[in-house]
């Protein structure tokens, strides 16, 4: 008996630990799985606040943009971030990212083998660290990636609803929104209009679309007696995939005429329509220039695509000259500050339209704009014929005004008429956040002069290495007309300048510059070399442009550099003095702008010039950063 109530004993215990074996294979958790990403994956184009992923082997390249130390904006690569930062090194890993709120200014430095940019603003933040999952966050598996819509994806939307609200008595009927092509005739409409028609009480249970109202050929708006249906209209909150701070600069010369002032205010409520306005989205203010500038309304008078196309329609006319440049430092001064509604978050976004050319100069107003942070777009209609251009103050403006000189930032239009061809393209490059970090950098807002020595110590051989280094340091900055130039002057007893900062505009012909410069051979006068620099290369320098002049010898120079490198210092030029092998330190200290631990380089042996690049990089870098942008 005893025996049998043991057995029973053991089987309902086996059962039971079997059952509790099941149950818990059963409430097992799944494994979490950590989603991969590539090096070109930037934050903001996740959705998900916070949230573990693997990056890959290779992200410290440079062309994946990295903005700011330690937190990064969103418009950075999301693993290039995390090499920059330490968390990562060049073999990839898993990391932790979390969304933070965006920054009024993001410093660049050079960190991990990765250098990362400045920036004067943006929406978005991110911040990475060790991937060491916090308790009781459930990350996920899968990353939700934003869909940003296209202003030409939103035109083949062409019916939208809304629910009527209820009204005592009546039945709620939803209306339907719908967008009819506007007239084909010259001057009509270039886009598609939504205007909704109530619908009275019916007892139709198939509500049905009321037929639309017509814009005005002649005005390109919606008639006065339709515009009081609108109330009505549920207002959009702008669409969030397009936060930016947008100015209209536009033309009210006299040389216009009303006709063609019509025209463009017809495109800019073309624009407004496609931009989807509102306090969740893009913001747009307007300015009218002629003999001097006025502000029409600034980025908070109007929230919403409506009220800012009927405040367009009542623009008038100023008259007056083209004084686009005084218009571009009014806007520096006045126009994106936070009284006017600007958004710390947001990019600002200027859209200058000219109709011909200006009569004021634009390249310097637009220089300083930039490196305000402001992203200046250029539309020039019916630009000047052959036997115009000696009327154009400034040739080849529009190139000069713009950071780049791709035709990204450049609109040039043959008429009027074919304004409206570039209503999608600009739209769509405004929006486009990721791609307007167009103020100034480090790597493109200076004139760089290189002062070499060409002795008879250096040697052939050696003189071709102190070229390579001469073409590494080069190759880190974004080299054009617009941004960062550079020039090159040999010296030994005598001086000679190999090219100047005017010669060559684009990486590949600079590079191939310095790898033709011919050794001269002979001796050492440093201090002359310094003179020669500052008359043949920094006094050709333009205004507002960084000088920066990055000196290479490799002995005592035979006369005396002390008043030399005061002069370049009175003169604004930031000095770099590089010695090799048998370079004097407390020369080369002299020689480099204070403090010399910051300015000044010294390496044992030719072969080891190339180690000094990065800290002459970061060094650069660093102290651009810590300047004042204006």
């Amino acid at each position: 008996m005893k025996a049998s109530v043991i057995e029973m004993f053991l089987v309902l215990l086996v059962t039971g630990i079997h059952s509790h074996k099941e149950m818990a294979k059963k409430s097992k958790r799944p494994k979490f799985t950590v989603p991969q990403i590539n090096c070109d994956v930037k934050a903001g184009k996740i959705t998900n606040l916070e949230f573990i992923v693997k990056c890959p082997a290779g992200c410290q390249e440079s062309k994946y943009h990295v903005y700011g130390t330690g937190v990064y904006a969103s418009c950075s690569s999301v693993c290039g971030a995390a090499v920059h930062s330490g968390v990562l090194d060049n073999s990839g890993g898993k990391i932790l990212v979390q969304k933070v709120a965006g920054q009024s200014g993001y410093k660049g430095s050079y960190s991990n083998g990765v250098r990362s940019l400045s920036l004067p603003r943006w929406r978005e933040s991110f911040i990475v660290s060790e991937s060491q999952p916090k308790k009781g966050v459930t990350y996920p598996s899968t990353l939700t990636y934003s869909s940003s819509k296209t202003p030409a994806a939103k035109a083949d939307e062409t019916t939208k609803a809304y629910q009527k609200p209820s009204v005592p008595g009546t039945t709620a009927q939803p209306v339907t929104l719908m967008q009819v092509s506007a007239d084909q005739e010259a001057e009509a409409a270039h886009t598609t209009w939504a205007k909704s028609s109530l619908l009275a009480p019916s007892s139709s249970s198939s509500p049905r679309p009321q037929p639309m109202g017509r814009r005005s050929w002649d005005t390109g708006f919606l008639p006065k007696e339709e515009l009081s249906t609108q109330a009505l209209e549920p207002v959009s909150q702008g669409d969030p995939n397009c936060q930016v701070d947008l100015l209209f600069l536009i033309d009210g010369s006299s040389s216009i005429g009303k006709r063609r002032f019509r025209l463009q205010k017809q495109f800019l409520a073309n624009v407004v329509q496609a931009l989807d306005i509102g306090p969740s989205g893009p913001l747009m203010g307007v300015v009218q220039y002629g003999d001097s500038p006025a502000t029409q309304f600034n980025l908070k008078t109007h929230m919403n695509s409506r009220d800012l196309t009927a405040a367009i329609e009542k623009i008038t006319l100023r008259g007056g000259l083209s004084n686009a440049g005084g218009a571009i430092s009014f806007v520096t001064k006045n126009f994106f500050s936070k009284a006017n509604g600007n958004r710390s978050g947001a990019p600002n976004v200027a859209v200058v339209v000219l109709d011909g050319w200006p009569t004021d100069k634009v390249e310097e107003a637009s220089r300083l704009a930039r490196e305000s942070g402001i992203n200046i777009f250029f539309i020039t209609i019916e630009a000047a014929i052959e036997n115009e251009k000696q009327y154009v103050v400034e040739p080849n403006f529009a190139n000069k005004a713009v950071c780049r000189t791709n035709g990204y930032y450049s609109f040039n239009v043959q008429s009027w008429f074919s304004l409206r061809k570039t209503m999608q393209p600009l739209v769509k490059r405004i929006c486009d956040t990721d791609r307007l970090a167009c103020s100034k950098t480090c790597l493109n807002s200076a004139d760089i002069g290189f002062v070499i020595d060409g002795s008879s110590s250096v040697g052939t051989g050696n003189f071709r290495t102190v070229l390579q280094f001469v073409a590494n340091l080069s190759k880190e900055f974004e080299i054009s007309d617009t941004d960062t130039r550079i020039g090159a002057v040999q010296y030994t007893y005598e001086q000679r300048l190999e090219f100047g900062f005017d010669k060559y505009h684009t990486k590949a012909d600079v590079l191939n510059a310095i790898k033709s410069v011919g050794y001269w051979s002979g001796g050492t006068s440093t201090g002359a070399a310094i003179h020669y620099a500052l008359e043949q290369l920094f006094k050709k320098s333009k205004p507002n442009k960084r000088k920066l002049m990055i000196l290479i010898t490799d002995g005592r120079s035979y006369d005396d550099v002390r008043i030399a490198a005061m002069a370049a210092h009175q003169k604004g030029v930031i000095t770099y003095a590089v010695g090799v092998a048998w370079a004097a330190q407390d020369e080369l200290d002299i020689i480099a702008t204070h403090p010399a631990r910051d300015h000044s380089f010294f390496v044992d042996e030719f072969d080891n010039l190339y180690k000094s690049v990065p800290k002459i990089i970061q060094n650069i870098c660093t102290e651009f950063n810590s300047q004042p942008r204006n």
